[in-house]
């Protein structure tokens, strides 16, 4: 988990900009002979970049065998209950059970699916 604590300080023309973390000064920078609209972009910059690396981060993480229940099995592939049922005994997709419970992987779901010809 990324935490990020930005406190800028302004002491006539300079501004600090210290990184806070667990509550703790750290990474401490004393920006000099900067008009405001340049701390502004540098912080606009940094925040951007700090987002775009959380994102890359996020959608790097493997959502292929997550666990799905029978209902989000059957939203996910846009069918009626009663027809996983038929293809879970047909054995053309595997369920996974603890208990009454039945859950599916979504990447077997997808390996599932076969392109049709036109």
């Amino acid at each position: 988990m990324h935490e990020i604590g930005l406190l800028i300080a302004r002491t006539s023309d300079e501004f600090c900009l210290v990184n806070l973390k667990n509550n703790k000064m750290e990474n401490s920078i004393l920006l000099q002979s900067l008009t405001v609209e340049q701390l502004q972009q540098l912080v606009s910059t940094s925040v951007r970049t700090g987002i775009q690396e959380l994102q890359k981060e996020l959608q790097s993480k493997d959502n292929s065998e997550e666990l799905m229940t029978r209902e989000e099995t059957c939203l996910f592939l846009k069918i009626d209950s009663s027809t996983l049922w038929a293809w879970t005994n047909k054995g053309k997709v595997k369920a996974y059970g603890i208990g009454a419970r039945r859950y599916y992987k979504r990447s077997e779901l997808l390996q599932c699916l076969t392109l049709l010809k036109k």
